[in-house]
């Protein structure tokens, strides 16, 4: 296998000062044969998260920290790693040691014979519970559906990209990023490396379902219109019925008079049904308009507070 390259390794952490010393103790051991960097992207944290990386960076100049002035989010942690990685491939892992390093040595394998993009992909999930991988199912299903560019799933953000693919995605000019959907569209020559999930090593998760909410609406809404049309559908439906209801209440009225009975609760359930639709419709156009909001204030995508060994 040719050794002859730079790998970088891209890993986003917030308040993981726990973390960082057992994520290097397995990390290290793997990619040590190869000529490598390990950027770390501090996202805001609160804890002392920067301060563990920081002594180790002192030790190992190939250790690299970007310092955010405040939490951007993971995707733009992972786009500040990909925009100052030099590496003739990149892999992006978390620090939560759920998705185990061991693995990039067969990454690499596979971006040597010709793949593009390698995802590290969910064979199994146990460490999860029953809530957890149903709604990841579900999400996964949805944005497929919904979605133009099929996106794999049981993939997170677990992957090895060719210099190739990380340039295009830094020459993208959106700044909702939704990388996952990103590197898809892309459609480059993608293999797949398998791994059990495990526990995380230490602390709670930083992403609760509110979250993990708001995450699949980006997705939804940053590669689709279609929640667009179904809202459009529904308008249409709507007034269809509406309208066979009027006819039918004055059929009744007119020709029926006997059977006619004014009452509130026909009347209350519509309003209510016709306020949700107008509601969730509003909601869908309202999502769509902020994201053409921020494209428009053309703000930076992240503010860098430091940088070490860059």
């Amino acid at each position: 296998m040719d050794k002859n390259f730079l790998l970088s390794i891209i890993i986003p952490v917030y308040n993981e000062e726990k973390s960082v010393a057992f994520l290097l103790d397995r990390l290290l051991p793997v990619i040590k044969l190869y000529r490598f960097e390990i950027i770390f992207v501090n996202d805001g944290s609160k804890d002392r998260t920067a301060a563990e990386i920081k002594k180790c960076a002192q030790k190992n100049k190939q250790i690299k920290l970007i310092s955010f002035q405040r939490n951007f989010g993971h995707q733009m942690a992972l786009m500040a790693g990909y925009q100052y990685s030099m590496g003739n491939c990149a892999v992006s892992l978390d620090a939560d040691l759920q998705d185990p390093p061991e693995i990039i040595p067969a990454m690499i394998v596979k971006w040597q014979k010709g793949a593009k993009i390698v995802y590290a992909k969910r064979q199994t999930r146990e460490v999860d519970n029953f809530f957890k991988k149903q709604t990841a199912r579900f999400f996964y299903r949805l944005i497929n559906f919904l979605s133009d560019t099929p996106i794999p799933s049981d993939v997170a953000d677990y992957r090895l990209l060719d210099r190739e693919v990380v340039d295009f995605l830094k020459h993208l000019k959106e700044h909702a990023r939704f990388l996952r959907g990103l590197v898809a569209w892309g459609n480059y020559p993608t293999n797949y490396v398998f791994f059990k999930r495990e526990k995380r090593i230490v602390g709670e998760t930083h992403y609760p379902f509110s979250k993990m909410f708001n995450f699949a609406l980006d997705g939804i809404t940053s590669f689709s219109i279609k929640p667009l049309r179904i809202a459009t559908y529904f308008g249409f439906t709507v007034a269809t019925l509406g309208f066979i209801g009027i006819i039918y209440t004055l059929v009744r009225k007119f020709f029926y008079p006997q059977d006619y009975i004014i009452g509130w609760a026909g009347l209350f359930v519509g309003i209510m049904f016709l306020g949700g639709i107008q509601l969730i419709t509003i909601g869908i156009i309202g999502e769509y308009v902020g994201k053409i909001y921020q494209e428009v204030q053309n703000r930076p995508q992240y503010l860098i507070k430091e940088k070490i060994n860059i």
